[in-house]
This record gives C-alpha cells, sequence and structure tokens, in this order.
C-alpha cells in the first residue's frame, strides 16, 4: 500500500473540515474522489499532501507516517498537479517539465543529462513532445494541464495526486488527461484526482471516494458507489446514471 489515512480528521487550526475519514490507495489504482464544492477536498488533499497536519489520525506513506518523513523524501514519492497554474514567465514547455526534477537535485544543482531524459520520457509518455520547444504561456489550457502532469511525471513518482485535473478543460482535452490518468495508473503509478463530473469516475477510476460533509459517504468501485441515491445526498438534486458499453456510464441532472 502506498498511502494510507486512518481516521483522519483534517482542517485548519482548531476548525475541522472532516473527520473519520480511511482509505488506501495502492500500487496502479487510480482512485476518484467526488464531493460538492466546500466539501473538504482540497483540505484532504493538502493533508494527504502533508502540507497540513492531520488534527487527528495518521497519513501513512509506504508504512511510515508522513510527518516522520523529510518534505524532499516526500516529493520523491508523491507529486502534486494543481487544477490551475498562473504562468508569467516566458519559459518553453521542455523547461517546464524539466523543473519537475527539482525534488531529486541537490541545493543549486543543475540538471544532469538523467534528469533531461527523464523530462523527454515523461514528455513522450504524455504524447506531447512536439510541444517541447514551444512556449508555455501560449499553448491551450488542455496543453498546458498535460505538461503540468509531465513535470509532476519528470520526478518519478509512485503517486500522483490531481486537484480537478479537466477543470475549466473543453470536451477535448477532458478526454485527453482521462486517457493519460488511465495509462498512468496501467503502468503501475497510484493517482488521487478529484472532479465535479461524476462520469469521469466511470473512464479512469478504480475506486471512488465519496465526500460529504467532511466525512467519507462511500468508497468502492464506481458501478457501485456512484448512483442516483448517492449523487443526490451529496449535490443535492436529482441526477440519472446513465450505463453504457464497456461498464461506462454518463451522469447527467434530471431537469424537470
Amino acid at each position: 500500500m502506498i498511502l494510507e489515512a486512518r481516521d483522519l480528521a483534517f482542517g485548519y487550526g482548531a476548525r475541522a473540515v472532516g473527520s473519520g475519514v480511511s482509505l488506501t490507495v495502492g500500487e496502479g489504482e487510480a482512485l476518484c474522489l467526488l464531493g460538492p464544492n466546500g466539501g473538504g477536498k482540497t483540505t484532504l488533499f493538502k493533508t494527504l499532501l502533508g502540507l497540513l497536519r492531520p488534527l487527528a489520525g495518521r497519513v501513512l506513506l509506504d508504512g511510515r507516517d508522513l510527518s516522520e518523513r523529510p518534505r524532499r523524501e516526500i516529493a520523491k514519492r508523491i507529486a502534486y498537479v494543481p487544477q490551475a497554474h498562473a504562468a508569467f514567465f516566458p519559459f518553453s514547455v521542455r523547461d517546464v517539465v524539466l523543473m519537475g526534477r527539482a525534488s531529486r537535485l541537490s541545493a543549486f544543482a543543475s540538471p544532469g543529462p538523467a534528469d533531461r531524459a527523464a523530462a523527454e520520457r515523461a514528455l513522450a509518455t504524455l504524447g506531447i513532445g512536439h510541444l517541447a520547444d514551444r512556449i508555455y504561456t501560449e499553448i491551450s489550457g488542455g496543453e498546458r494541464q498535460l505538461a503540468l502532469i509531465a513535470r509532476a511525471l519528470a520526478g518519478e513518482p509512485r503517486l500522483l495526486v490531481m486537484d480537478e485535473p479537466t477543470a475549466s478543460l473543453d470536451f477535448g482535452n477532458q478526454a485527453r488527461v482521462l486517457t493519460q490518468v488511465r495509462r498512468l495508473s496501467e503502468a503501475g503509478i497510484a493517482v488521487v484526482l478529484s472532479t465535479h463530473d461524476p462520469g469521469h469516475a466511470f473512464l479512469c477510476a478504480d475506486r471512488v471516494a465519496l465526500l460529504h460533509g467532511g466525512r467519507l459517504a462511500g468508497l468502492g468501485p464506481p458501478a457501485e458507489t456512484v448512483t442516483p441515491e448517492t449523487l443526490r445526498l451529496l449535490y443535492g438534486v436529482e441526477v440519472a446514471v446513465l450505463p453504457l458499453p464497456g461498464g461506462r456510464a454518463v451522469c447527467t441532472p434530471v431537469i424537470g
């Protein structure tokens, strides 16, 4: 087991956002986190990453308490992909991806041949090698999101944590990002991601965690966990879950 949360309570200072959360993420597993705005998803992610100390319970990384590990050691094992990235400097896509090697370098060291090779592998894995010499600020939102995933992948992590990686992307770019999530997990990398579209869970996730009011309202395979009843609980609206071939489904609000 790569990552484990045991009876986790999380929040800011003395203010609890969630409690009683227990879950695991294994090698090559994709876990999708669903929940409404303000439900605690991002706060939970920050706690799993070690950016916030648990209010109670524990986070274990490879069986060892996260608080006992140096930050650099955590960064070598877990990579974070934010949902948005404000870029102001005209770095090339290759240089942005190369920044993912920072956790592997000592202070003041420059990237060497092995680091550049890792960056090139990440670009190739995400299928964006043709963008390597483009300016990061001049490519599309979907291409930037793929570049951020490549940057995280360049650090050779065992676990990717992705906060709404499809937010603000058009339909085609959402499909491209979710396809890469599935391919990464099939290659043995564990992935934890959040999304506001329950249908995405059927496309890329092995299991789904439902977060409601800061507590787990469900945990299991998408077909068993993402149902009209659980979605009504999470979002307060009637939702139809329409099955598709291959064990997939589309989720749509019922209007009128």
